[in-house]
Parts: C-alpha cells; structure tokens; sequence
C-alpha cells in the first residue's frame, strides 16, 4: 500500500487529470462545434482527434518514461533537425507556389512546427544548464538568440507568425527561470516593443523615456546601454519597413485587433462573431449542441482557433471559468514541478513546458474575448490538431518524469 502511495504521489495525478480532463473537453466542443456541418470530414473530425488522443497518451507513456538523460544528450541534434525539416519544408513550398506546414506521413498530417517547440525547450534547457558565463552575458544571450531567432525565423517563413512568437515567450519564459529579473527581461524585450509603439510617434516616444529610465536605475556596463538605446532606435526606425513586409492577412489582423469593427465582414469577422458567441452564452450557456453561432456556421475556425467561443456559447460563463481554471490548476503544478528538481536541465525543461502551454493558453482564449490580434494558436489540449495535442501530452510526460526522478542530478 505504501509502494502504491509513494507511486501515485510521483506520479502526480492532478497534472494528469487536468490534461486529460481538458482533452475529452476539447473532443466535446469539437463534436459539438461540427456535428452539423455538410462535409463528412469536419463532421468525424471529434473521431480523428479521438484517435489523435489514443496515441498522445502512449507518446505521454514513453516520455514519461524515457531517461531525461537521452533528451539532455541529444538536444542539440533535435534542434537541427527540425531546422533541416522546416527548411525542407520551405523549399518544397516555394516550388508549388505556396509554403505549406505539413509533412504527409501516410494518411496523418504531422506538423513540423509543433515539434520545434518542443526542440526548442530541449535545446535552450541544455544551453542554460551547462554555459559557464552569466546567463545575462552578451556570448550567453547571443546563444539564446540563434536557438530562438533561427527557428522562430524559419516558422514565419511557412508563413505562421502565431508560432513564431511562442519561441520568443519560450525563450524569455526560461531566461526568468534562469534568474533574470523582470527589468532585465524588458529591456531585452524592448527593442520589439519598439517596433510595435513606433506605429504612433508620441507611444514610441513615452515608451524610450522608460527605457532610458530603466537603464539609469540598473545601471549596466557602457557596451549594454548603448546596445539597448541602439536596438531601440534602429526597431524603431525600421518599423515601416516591417510593416510593408507584413502579407495582407498579417496586416488585417493586427488592424482589426485595434478596431474589428473596421472590416465587419472580412478581418473582423472572426472576432465580431466570437464575441456575439460567448456573450449569447450568458451565465449558463444554451445547452450542449444548442450553439447557433457555431452550429449555423456563422463562427469561423470553430473547432480550432476559436473552440473556446463555442464552449462560451453553450456553457455559459460557468464553462469557460471551469476551462481556465483547469488550465490554473494545471500551471500550478507545473510550477510546483519546476521547483523541484536538483539537475538544472530538468528545471530548465519544465520552465519551458509553462512558457509554451501558459502563452498559447492566454493568446488563445485573449483572442477569442478580442483581447488579443488572431494568431491561429491552437488552444492546448482543447483545439483540434493531432500534432498539437500530441506534443502537449509529451510535454505532461516529461513532467511527470521530472517529478519521478527529482532527486537526480
């Protein structure tokens, strides 16, 4: 009995109840949100990710209990593999005319780019576990940079933006993990606020005071200072360049961010009927099937980017305080997870499972609330997607792994 508490206790129940309860939600919504649509294939789509759920939970097994030592060796080897993949990708794309994000393997659909985020946590962990420089040093950060910046690079091109960003929250995420204080991490975060502020003059101007503000009160070497201040003015001029390099779509959705009442019937269209559809939901929802957003086709992306407005309209305030609350409940223990292992590899690893989970998760439903421009981040565990929803139960196993061997070194 005591062999059989000791193993529940490592195991960590709540972690994996939370996952799992979250996925048969999210086969709920997706049956709910498509169980009226004309094609056959959107209508079985609950049953493919049912499927999809079948196999995430034997991925989840072998993570669980796979040595960490094996991803801790090879982590390095992962990354560059998945950057020969993307690259492959790239270039298959621009011979048909398009990028594309999927790799055919029989009749799945495997998505590159779910993979990389995972590489990405191995090899920053890796990296941040073993440098022997201050992990704020210029050789330290530049590092972190080419992890990050190569893939994050190699995402946009496909063209997915909403991912690209997740490796920046992964890599900022995981350098406060490694003890960079907030004010550090804004100002290595400022130069890209830059490039968003320097949209309106007055914004950009208030936005260099802080830092110049910031850097007086930290006060760092001479070389750093004139580093920041640059990156901030070379960002800041460059923004209208950025901005005409943006594709179409890209630029619409950031406008209709700012104002979706702009393109009603285009850009904006997402987020008006995302909105009309948790706001019809009112405390108790319509009832399970009952949606009529969703259900007359008016909501768009209903079973990916904006499931979370379909579990609004049919429960209500009630269900999606429950959804964030599991998702609560479920970064609590993440975080207790992360406390404890003595080999910092593996507290680097669980850091970066909380950045990519946490970021999507408040993207995701800050997007369908419109607080948030539309990014096509899937919801973890929730949203359709074999490869996402695999990658995430991953991400629970190898926490789960953590948690057993703690002790390590």
């Amino acid at each position: 009995m005591k062999r059989l508490w000791r193993w529940a206790r490592e195991f960590d129940p709540t972690l994996v109840a939370c996952a799992l309860a979250l996925s048969v939600i999210g086969i709920l919504l997706i049956y709910s949100s498509q169980h009226n649509a004309a094609e056959e294939y959107f209508r079985s789509s609950y049953a493919r990710q049912i499927t999809w759920l079948g196999v995430a939970i034997v991925a989840f097994i072998v993570a669980a209990a796979v040595p960490l030592r094996i991803h801790e060796v090879f982590a390095y080897i992962y990354l560059v593999t998945v950057w020969a993949v993307l690259l492959l990708l790239i270039a298959v794309g621009r011979q048909g005319g398009t990028a594309t994000r999927w790799v055919f393997l029989g009749p799945a659909y495997i998505q590159p780019s779910e993979l990389a985020k995972l590489t990405v946590i191995f090899a920053l962990s890796r990296y941040l576990a073993y440098t022997k420089r201050p992990v704020l040093s210029a050789r330290s950060l530049l590092g972190v940079l080419v992890a990050v910046g190569v893939t994050a690079a190699l995402v946009l091109k496909q063209p997915d933006l909403g991912t690209s960003l997740v490796f920046w929250a992964t890599a900022v995420t995981m350098l406060f993990w490694a003890g960079a204080s907030p004010l550090v991490l804004f100002l290595i975060l400022s130069p890209s606020l830059s490039l968003i502020l320097a949209f309106n003059l007055v914004s950009w101007i208030i936005f260099f005071v802080v830092v110049l503000a910031v850097l007086h009160y930290l006060r760092p070497n001479l070389w750093a200072a004139v580093g920041v201040v640059a990156a901030n003015l070379a960002f800041g001029i460059v923004t209208p360049i950025f901005w005409n390099r943006l594709l179409d779509y890209q630029k619409k959705r950031i406008l209709t961010f700012l104002d979706p009442g702009t393109d009603p019937t285009g850009a904006g269209y997402q987020v008006i009927q995302s909105k009309v559809a948790i706001g019809s939901g009112g405390l108790f929802g319509k009832g399970f099937l009952q949606g009529t957003q969703s259900g007359l086709d008016f909501l768009p992306a209903r079973h990916t980017d904006f499931i979370f407005s379909v579990a609004g309209e049919e429960f209500g305030l009630v269900g999606g305080v429950l959804i964030i609350g599991l998702f609560a409940l479920l970064m609590w223990r993440i975080v207790s997870v992360g406390f404890m292992p003595r080999n910092r590899f593996n507290r680097f690893l669980a850091g970066g499972i909380l950045s990519v989970i946490g970021f999507q998760m408040l993207v995701n439903i800050g997007m369908a609330l419109g607080l948030m421009p539309v990014t096509g981040l899937p919801l973890p565990f929730v949203s359709y997607g074999g490869s996402s929803l695999v990658i995430f139960w991953v991400m629970i196993g190898l926490l789960v792994n953590i948690r057993r061997h703690w002790q390590e070194y």
